[in-house]
């Protein structure tokens, strides 16, 4: 059977990716870099990366005969860092804040995170090489990364906010909110405890969230990654919960509780009873996700670690 090339590389593009910018030194000493896609981590003892490199590339000599090479996974925010290492500009690095990397290649500032690896293997793969680095040194900013899928990017926050702009009916946002290792409950109608919440303005996203915590508390507050969306079946009530972090002091409403000591029994919302119960679980485990579904049933999707 012989497929088409093109028809090939277009399934392929259906697989939603992060997008990297891998970049070394060449024979002068010169940075080197470009867009990339095709990267994988392989192994975490010894700590293995991976990225794929076609034959044709005018990337092949240098980075095949290099000491070693970074990966620098780009956020949301660096679409222009993307384009600019994708095309064949004079000098790429000038619109980039960048370092040489303890081992020796260029690492970025601002991006998710950045892998410095020394040249571990190469392996021949069809019309690519695979690029084998062992890592020498990283840093995670914790920040959310770069999407790209069916020759387009996508971020979080753009689908976040489309979410939130597009939901019919009432929305209430609500918050997660930490700090260290407990939750912020709140008093609910009947006695109990419960999430913060408030209802979305039809003009505002998420600051409404903050500005909510904020006076609720009287504390610093940063909103995270979004956690849980739900419909309330029962009200048909979209529900959207993000993961966020409060500062120092005492909160003018509410209690901290542990997260391995919360009071489930006070909590008598059950789709909050058991968001809570999970986030005490991956928190746990160092592994988030997002909840799809409504107050009853839904699924998991896990996208984020703990950083």
């Amino acid at each position: 059977m012989t497929l088409e090339p093109r028809a090939l590389r277009d399934a392929f593009g259906a697989f939603l990716t992060g997008v990297t910018v891998v970049t070394t030194v060449d024979q002068t000493g010169a940075p080197f870099g470009f867009t990339a896609n095709s990267f994988t981590s392989v192994s975490l003892d010894p700590p293995l990366l991976l990225v794929c490199l076609a034959r044709t590339s005018r990337n092949y000599q240098t980075l095949t005969s290099a000491k070693g090479f970074a990966v620098n996974i780009l956020s949301e925010s660096q679409k222009d860092v993307s384009n600019t290492f994708a095309r064949p500009v004079e000098d790429r690095f000038s619109a980039v804040e960048w370092r040489k990397g303890p081992h020796g290649s260029p690492v970025f500032s601002d991006v998710a995170a950045w892998f410095d690896c020394s040249m571990h293997e190469l392996v021949d793969a069809g019309d690519h090489v695979i690029l084998i680095g062992r890592i020498e040194a990283f840093e995670n900013s914790g920040r959310t990364g770069l999407g790209y899928a069916r020759g387009g990017y996508f971020t979080p926050a753009l689908a976040e906010k489309t979410l939130l702009a597009n939901a019919e009916g009432g929305l209430l946002l609500g918050a997660v909110a930490v700090r260290d290792d407990d939750i912020l409950l709140v008093p609910d109608s009947k006695g109990g405890w419960t999430i913060p919440f408030v209802e979305k303005p039809e003009s505002d996203g998420i600051e409404a969230l903050e500005d909510h915590l904020h006076t609720l508390t009287g504390l610093s507050v940063q909103t995270g990654i979004l956690y849980s969306v739900y419909e309330d079946t029962k009200t048909g009530r979209q529900q959207v919960i993000y993961r966020g972090s409060l500062g120092e002091g005492t909160p003018r409403t509410g209690q901290f509780f542990p997260i391995q000591d919360l009071p489930l029994a006070e909590i008598g919302d059950n789709a909050v009873n058991e968001l809570v119960k999970r986030y005490a679980a991956e928190s746990t485990l160092g592994n988030f996700g997002v909840y799809f579904g409504n107050q009853e049933k839904g699924r998991v999707h896990a996208v984020a670690a703990k950083g």
